[in-house]
C-alpha cells in the first residue's frame, strides 16, 4: 500500500485562455501608440501657430522701421541681445517622445520662444530711448510716468461766486470736486449735510480755502447775472439828463415839477405829501429832461436813496422860510454817496419871511458852498407858486448835462431800473421803469428781479401809449407775471425761453436763502430761542398801493420793536385786500394795514366774522402813530412803591384760637387793611404779607390815621415784638412811552459800541 505511486495533479494550458491575453496586450499597445500620435499632431499645429505668430510680429517690425527712423532721426541699431539674455528660460518638463520628428520640432519651438522674447525686450528699450530723447521737445506730451504725477486738484479754479447760501452739490460742481470729498470735509468740519442741503457763505469759504479757492459773496442777481452788450464809441448818442428833485417835507418839490410839467399832482397826493417816486419826461427849447419826485417824509428814507442811486443831477429843494431840516440834510448824504452834481433850489422866496441868506450859510456848513461865494454850487432862486425863475432852473440843469457829456446807446436791447411797481385791479401787475440805455419795444420779453413777462402795452408820464422807449425816458410798462420790487434791475431777454430759464433760478435761490432764515432748535442757540420766545409778537400784514409805500412802512414799523415786543410783519405786497389776507391774519393772529387800499364788501364782512381788524390810512405818519400807541398798550408798565404809612409795635397780647395781635400807633401816613405790609425789625425786613384784621378800639375799620392806635393781625405770621415797625405800601402801575424806550436802547447800543471800539 505504502509503495503505491500517488496521482498527481496536472494542470494542461488551454490554447483558448492564451489567445485573449495576448488580445489584451497588443489592444494596449495600439492605444498608447495611438495617443502618442494624437499628441505628435497636438505638438505639430502649436509650433505651426506659433511659426505664423512670428512672422507675423516680423512683417510688422519691418514696417514700422522706417516710421522709427523717421521720428527720432537716427536708424535702427541692428539687434545685440544684451548680455541678461544670455540665459535660457527655465525648460518644460520633459516629455516621452517616440519619435525623432518630436525632438526637432520641440528645439524648433525653443528657439523661437529665445527669439519672441528678445524681440519684446527690444521693443521696449527702444520705446523707451525714444521717448526720453523727445522729453524736452516744446510741444511734445511728456513721457506716462510724468502724467501721472499731474495733481487732478488742477482744474480748481482760483476764485468763485456764492450766495449767501449753497448747495453742497453746486459748491462741488463750482470747485470741480467729487461731491463725496465735500461731504466728508464737512463732517471733518463737525457739518453733517447732504448733497441736496445748504451751508452758508462762512462755511464754504473756509472750505474752500482747503483747496486754494478764494470765495466772493454776491447778490441773488449777481449770481444770476446778465451779460450786457458792449457799446462802442460809434454807437453812443447824447441822452436826456434824470433829475432827481430830493429835499425836507413840505418843502414844495412837487409844486416846483407842477410848475415845470404845467400839471397839478400835489392835489391829488394825500395831506399834501407825496407817498411814492413819481417820474416824469418834459421837452423844452434846449431838450428833453426827465424828472424824479421822491418823498420827503422820514419814512421814505429807502424811496430817496434810490432816487439818488438812478439819478444823473440832484435838485435839493429848500425852502427860504424854513431853511436846511433833517429831511434836507439826509437827501444830502445820499448825493454826495451817489457822486452825483446838486443844484440847490431855494423854493417860497415870495414869502414875506423868506431869507435866503440864511439859507445858504445853513447849506454851507454841508460844504455847499454857493457860486455867488467863490463855490462851485448853483443855487437858484424860485417860487413854485408864482412860476418865478423855472425857465433860469431849467437851464441851469441842461448846461449842467451837457458839460457832464450823458451818452448812451440806444440800439441794443433796453436795461433798466424799476423806479416803482403796484398791482392794479384791471391791468394787473403794473411797474414804472426808468431806461438806462437801448430802446425797449412792445413785444420784448423781459426779466425784472424775480419776476419776468412780455411787454403787452406801454405808457408814458401822461398816460399816453407809445411803441418805443429811448434812454433816459419813464414807462409804465404791462405784461408782467408779478409786482417786482421797486429798485430791481430790468433786462430784454432774447426770448421768453431764456427770461424763464433766469427766472426759475433766482425764484429757487432766494427760496433757498428764505429757508435758511428760518432758525433751527439746536443745543447751541436753545437758549436764544427760549429767550426769544418771551418776547411778545405784534404782527402785521401791509397792503398798499405801491411796492414803495410798502417798503416805507415795512421799515419804519420794524424800528418800534424792542426788546419787549417785536412788531413782525408777515405779509406785505400791493393790491386790494383780498380773502386770502383775512384768512392769513386770523390764522397768524395779526391786524391788517391798508394804505391806499380799501377792501370790498364781502371781504369786510369775512373780517368781521373772523374778527380781524381793517386798519386804513392815506398817510403814512398816522400809521406810525397808531402802531405806536397799540404797541405801549402791550408793554408791561412800570411799577412803582409808594409808602402810605409806619406803624410801631408797642405792646403784644397772645390770643388762643386768633394769634399774636399787636397794639400799634400810627407813627406817619395812614395804614390801610387791603393793602400789603412788612414787617421790619432793627432795620431788617422780617416779613412781607397782608393784614388780617384792623382794628379801632373794638371796631373793625379799613384804616387808621397818622397819630392814632390800633390793633394789627398779620396773616400767617404771630412772632410780633416790641419795637417792630409795620410799614404798609402799594404798587403804582403806569404806562410806558416807546419812544423814550427806543430812544434809552439806542444810547445803550451806542455806549456798547464805543466800548467796543475803545478796547
Amino acid at each position: 500500500m505504502d509503495n503505491q505511486k500517488k496521482p498527481k495533479l496536472v494542470i494542461k494550458k488551454s490554447s483558448k485562455s492564451g489567445t485573449i491575453a495576448d488580445k489584451i496586450s497588443q489592444g494596449k499597445k495600439e492605444e498608447e501608440e495611438k495617443r502618442a500620435q494624437e499628441a505628435l499632431v497636438r505638438r505639430q499645429e502649436v509650433a505651426r501657430k506659433k511659426e505664423e505668430e512670428r512672422l507675423h510680429m516680423e512683417e510688422a517690425k519691418k514696417n514700422s522701421v522706417p516710421q522709427t527712423e523717421k521720428i527720432s532721426g537716427h536708424p535702427e541699431k541692428p539687434e545685440t541681445p544684451p548680455p541678461v539674455l544670455e540665459a535660457e528660460p527655465a525648460e518644460p518638463a520633459k516629455e516621452t517622445k517616440p519619435a525623432t520628428e518630436t525632438e526637432t520640432t520641440a528645439t524648433k519651438k525653443k528657439k523661437k520662444q529665445k527669439q519672441n522674447f528678445r524681440e519684446d525686450i527690444l521693443k521696449k528699450e527702444e520705446h523707451k530711448k525714444f521717448f526720453m530723447n523727445q522729453k524736452s521737445r516744446p510741444g511734445m506730451a511728456p513721457p506716462p510716468e510724468e502724467k501721472k504725477k499731474v495733481e487732478p486738484r488742477s482744474s480748481i479754479p482760483k476764485d468763485i461766486k456764492i450766495t449767501e447760501f449753497i448747495q453742497v452739490g453746486e459748491l462741488a460742481r463750482k470747485l470741480n470736486v467729487k461731491t463725496s470729498e465735500i461731504i466728508s470735509k464737512l463732517m471733518a468740519m463737525g457739518v453733517m449735510a447732504t448733497i441736496t442741503q445748504s451751508i452758508d457763505a462762512d462755511t464754504a469759504t473756509l472750505l474752500s480755502s482747503e483747496y486754494g479757492c478764494s470765495v466772493k459773496v454776491v447778490s441773488l442777481y449777481d449770481e444770476t447775472l446778465i451779460q450786457e452788450e458792449e457799446d462802442t464809441q460809434e454807437s453812443l448818442v447824447i441822452r436826456p439828463p434824470v433829475v432827481t428833485v430830493m429835499g425836507h417835507v413840505d418843502h414844495g418839490k412837487t409844486k416846483l415839477l407842477d410848475a415845470i410839467r404845467k400839471t397839478d399832482v400835489v392835489s391829488t397826493e394825500a395831506g399834501g405829501i407825496t407817498q411814492h417816486i413819481g417820474a416824469y419826461q418834459i421837452s423844452t427849447d434846449r431838450g428833453k429832461i426827465t424828472f424824479l419826485d421822491t418823498p420827503g417824509h422820514e419814512a421814505f428814507t429807502a424811496m430817496r436813496a434810490r432816487g439818488a442811486e438812478i439819478t444823473d443831477i440832484v435838485i435839493l429843494v429848500v425852502a427860504a422860510d424854513s431853511g436846511v431840516m433833517p429831511t434836507t440834510v439826509e437827501a444830502i448824504k445820499h448825493a454826495k454817496e451817489a457822486k452825483v452834481p446838486i443844484i440847490v433850489a431855494i423854493n417860497k422866496i415870495d414869502l414875506p419871511n423868506a431869507n435866503v441868506d440864511k439859507v445858504k450859510q445853513e447849506l454851507s456848513v454841508h460844504d455847499l458852498i454857493p457860486e455867488d461865494w467863490g463855490g462851485s454850487v448853483p443855487m437858484v432862486e424860485v417860487s413854485a407858486k408864482q412860476g418865478l425863475n423855472i425857465d433860469k432852473l431849467e437851464d441851469v440843469v441842461l448846461t449842467q448835462s451837457e458839460i457832464m457829456e450823458l451818452k448812451a446807446n440806444p440800439h441794443k436791447k433796453a436795461i433798466g431800473t424799476v423806479v416803482e411797481a403796484k398791482l392794479d385791479q384791471g391791468r394787473g401787475p403794473v411797474a414804472t421803469v426808468l431806461i438806462s440805455s437801448g430802446t425797449l419795444k412792445v413785444g420784448d420779453p423781459f426779466v425784472v428781479g424775480m419776476e419776468g413777462g412780455k411787454i403787452r402795452a406801454m405808457l408814458n408820464d401822461r398816460g399816453h401809449k407809445i411803441l418805443e422807449a429811448p434812454p433816459a425816458m419813464p414807462v409804465e410798462i404791462l405784461g408782467l407775471t408779478g409786482v417786482p420790487n421797486a429798485g430791481d434791475p430790468f433786462h430784454v431777454m432774447e426770448s421768453e425761453r431764456e427770461s424763464k430759464d433766469i427766472i426759475e433760478k433766482r425764484q429757487e435761490l432766494n427760496r433757498q436763502q428764505q429757508a435758511q432764515k428760518i432758525k433751527k432748535v439746536k443745543l447751541e442757540n436753545l437758549n436764544e430761542i427760549i429767550e426769544e420766545g418771551k418776547i411778545q409778537e405784534f404782527k402785521i400784514i401791509i397792503k398798499a398801493d405801491v411796492r414803495g409805500s410798502v417798503e416805507a412802512l415795512q421799515s419804519s414799523l420794524e424800528k418800534i420793536s424792542n426788546n419787549e415786543i417785536k412788531v413782525n410783519i408777515i405779509y406785505g405786497s400791493t393790491g386790494e385786500i383780498t380773502e386770502s389776507d383775512v384768512m392769513l391774519a386770523s390764522a397768524a393772529n395779526a391786524i391788517i394795514i391798508g394804505f391806499n387800499t380799501r377792501a370790498n364788501a364781502k371781504v369786510r364782512d369775512v373780517a368781521v366774522k373772523e374778527g380781524i381788524e381793517i386798519k386804513y390810512y392815506s398817510i403814512i405818519y398816522q400809521a406810525i402813530d397808531d402802531v405806536k400807541n397799540a404797541i405801549e398798550g402791550l408793554l408791561s408798565p412800570d411799577i412803582k412803591e409808594e409808602i402810605l404809612g409806619e406803624a410801631e409795635v408797642r405792646e403784644t397780647f397772645r390770643i388762643s384760637s386768633v394769634g399774636t395781635v399787636g397794639g400799634c400807633f400810627v407813627r406817619n401816613g395812614v395804614i390801610q387793611r387791603n393793602s400789603p405790609v412788612r414787617l421790619i425789625r432793627d432795620g431788617v425786613v422780617i416779613y412781607t404779607g397782608s393784614i388780617k384784621t384792623l382794628k379801632r378800639f373794638q371796631n373793625d375799620t379799613n384804616e387808621v390815621k397818622e397819630g392814632f392806635e390800633c390793633g394789627i393781625l398779620i396773616e400767617g405770621y404771630n412772632d410780633l415784638k416790641n419795637g417792630d415797625i409795620i410799614e404798609c405800601f402799594h404798587n403804582v402801575e403806569t404806562s410806558r412811552d416807546i419812544d423814550k424806550i427806543l430812544r434809552d436802547e439806542s444810547a445803550v447800543r451806542n455806549l456798547k459800541k464805543a466800548e467796543a471800539g475803545n478796547e
